[in-house]
């Protein structure tokens, strides 16, 4: 579909420890960015909850796919008449919840959830403690022609994972995230951000948490690299476009995946 594009709302925010208030914000930026002209709007790792709600020991405020919170995002989806990527906690079986994005099309179908699989047992965090991890399958998803794939905060530190979603097909990436403010780490992010999207020739959209422990920082890069919008610390909204002609222009530039080869003897 040469020439095609798609109107991303990056809606950052900031979530707290009830349910109700985060769904109401999400509610009121899903409207905005409606409003503005976009087709898919994108809302924080953890919009449901606060993680800290959940560090806390209440793995109760989990729900399942078919709970009321994402039944609340379902009829979001369809008033507004927007695609929605937003991160919830999701029930497991077990004594841990899944940390889940949940994808939905304009009309509240279900485009698929994907269970963040690499947690963030980093920088002395122990995410894993709280949180199940997923099995590692992966979703993608079509808007408009563009195949969008997901990843999960800590997840875009690992660019294998990112490209075999650009092997399968991805356009663009989205990274719902939480991250956390530390040495170097608004430095990271952005870098990280920008080579996923240099190293694949693809779109990459970073939606942060804003406030608290939280960096905000919610971006886009396109596939060269350059960053075509950047938000603070608190809450906003940005559109981003992304275009079916940037993308084939770059990749005809660099065709770095055609180049690729598969086995490089040692």
């Amino acid at each position: 579909m040469a020439g095609g594009e798609l109107v991303v709302a990056i809606a950052q925010m900031l979530v707290g420890p009830e349910k109700a208030a985060n769904l109401e914000v999400i509610q009121r930026l899903a409207r905005r960015a409606a409003q503005a002209g976009a087709e898919l709007v994108v809302f924080p790792e953890a919009a449901m909850i606060s993680p800290d709600a959940v560090q806390s020991g209440r793995d109760r405020e989990a729900e399942p796919l078919d709970g009321p919170f994402v039944r609340a995002l379902i009829a979001c989806a369809r008033a507004n008449q927007i695609a929605i990527v937003a991160g919830i906690f999701e029930v497991s079986g077990g004594d841990r919840p899944y940390n889940t994005l949940i994808a939905l099309d304009a009309g509240g179908r279900a485009l698929g959830s994907y269970h963040k699989t690499h947690l963030y047992d980093a920088f002395g965090y122990r995410e894993s403690d709280r949180i199940q991890a997923g099995s590692g399958e992966l979703l993608a998803f079509e808007v408009k022609g563009m195949r969008v794939g997901l990843l999960t905060c800590y997840e875009v530190r690992l660019p294998e994972l990112a490209l075999e979603h650009v092997r399968l097909g991805a356009d663009a990436l989205i990274v719902p995230a939480a991250w956390v403010r530390g040495r170097l780490k608004e430095m990271q992010w952005e870098l990280l951000l920008r080579a996923r999207a240099v190293e694949g020739g693809v779109y990459v959209i970073g939606c942060g948490q804003a406030g608290g422990p939280f960096i905000g920082a919610s971006m886009c890069a396109d596939p060269s690299g350059i960053v075509s919008c950047c938000a603070g610390e608190g809450e906003e909204v940005l559109l981003a476009t992304l275009s079916r002609a940037r993308l084939e222009a770059v990749r005809a530039r660099l065709p770095e995946l055609a180049q690729r080869r598969q086995a490089v003897p040692s």
